[in-house]
């Protein structure tokens, strides 16, 4: 009788488990947003001066505006982060280019995320396994929630010294600087649900 009642227990809270797990997975929204970097004209004049080229490559996109420069719209494609509270990290689609038509080198960036904890876009070279902090908002700094959307804004977005570092041995330049201005970010994430 006790192994009776065991058994009916098990087969009961596996059926409630498979029912909440599986409509929990089906119902599940999933992280969404895009991450905007804007190159501002300065940095987009000096870096082409020096034949250093940017380009956001599938699924991200750019946009060319006279008064504000170029810009790369990285969608949202998971991540597990609270922008109010700064904690988690943001991944993006796409991938990111950079060609220095002088010495003929490129680099490419995958996997690209907006890690909070530490406040740095990181990507991962093509060839490797390991993340290159590239970029660090600073400046004017605000985050906004509007119902499940949360906006965070930075006025500048820098070269962080690694990516710095990492770029200019690859693309044999001395071009990129840490703490270097290329323009600003905007980031628009809806957590998943």
């Amino acid at each position: 009788m006790h192994r009776s009642k065991l058994i009916a227990f098990a087969a009961a809270t596996s059926a409630l488990l498979a029912v909440g797990l599986g409509g929990n997975a089906h119902a599940a929204t999933p992280a969404s947003g895009t991450a905007v970097i804007s190159e501002s004209n300065t940095f987009l004049q000096q870096a082409a001066l020096s034949g250093i080229v940017a380009v956001p490559l599938p699924s991200a996109t750019a946009a060319y505006s006279s008064s504000t420069g170029l810009s790369a719209t990285f969608p949202v494609t998971g991540g597990t982060a609270s922008l109010t509270v700064l904690y988690g990290s943001i991944q993006l689609g796409g991938s990111l280019l950079l060609v220095d038509a002088g010495t003929g080198r490129a680099v490419t960036f995958g996997q690209l995320a907006f890690d909070v904890d530490t406040f740095q876009i990181t990507g991962v070279p093509q060839g490797s396994t390991t993340p290159v902090a590239l970029l660090d908002p600073a400046g004017d700094l605000s985050v906004v929630p509007s119902g499940a959307v949360q906006t965070f804004q930075a006025s500048d977005l820098d070269v962080d010294p690694a990516g710095a570092q990492y770029l200019d041995a690859q693309l044999r330049t001395g071009f990129f600087s840490g703490g270097q201005s290329v323009g600003s970010l905007t980031v628009n994430f809806t957590p998943a649900s």
